[in-house]
């Protein structure tokens, strides 16, 4: 068993903005794991910017804000996207399945539990 103080991880940690260049290796390079809750990954990032959209068929993932605002836009199977502002302090659930993506104008800083497999991502407008 292993604890974490989320305040002193959160120091550490590298502020970036997120762009279309960026590699996955930078990405991951700028996230603080802290360990693993089923086959999903535990850990802290700070950016701003807007993220790629990504889904995990195999998992929900939550979203855990400590620091900022976010916006979280989903995309259901059909319809238009919906769009949930996250502040610190909140917490948003993604269900399994659903094409998703952060926007941070500002930095914030998230703790997320995310799904390791068979994660997909996209830049397209509309992944669906």
């Amino acid at each position: 068993m292993q604890s974490h103080d989320l305040a002193a991880a959160a120091r550490g940690l590298r502020a970036f903005r997120v762009t279309r260049e960026m590699t996955e290796e930078q990405a991951m390079d700028s996230m603080c794991p802290l360990g693993s809750l089923d086959q999903s990954l535990l850990g802290l990032v700070r950016f701003s910017g807007l993220t790629p959209w990504e889904r995990h068929p195999e998992g929900d993932e939550l979203l855990h804000v400590l620091e900022g605002v976010v916006e979280v836009t989903l995309l259901p199977a059909t319809g238009p996207p919906q769009i949930q502002t996250v502040a610190a302090g909140s917490v948003c659930v993604v269900p399994r399945g659903l094409w998703h993506r952060q926007h941070a104008s500002a930095m914030a800083t998230l703790l997320f539990v995310t799904p390791t497999e068979q994660t997909a991502n996209s830049w397209d407008d509309d992944p669906r």
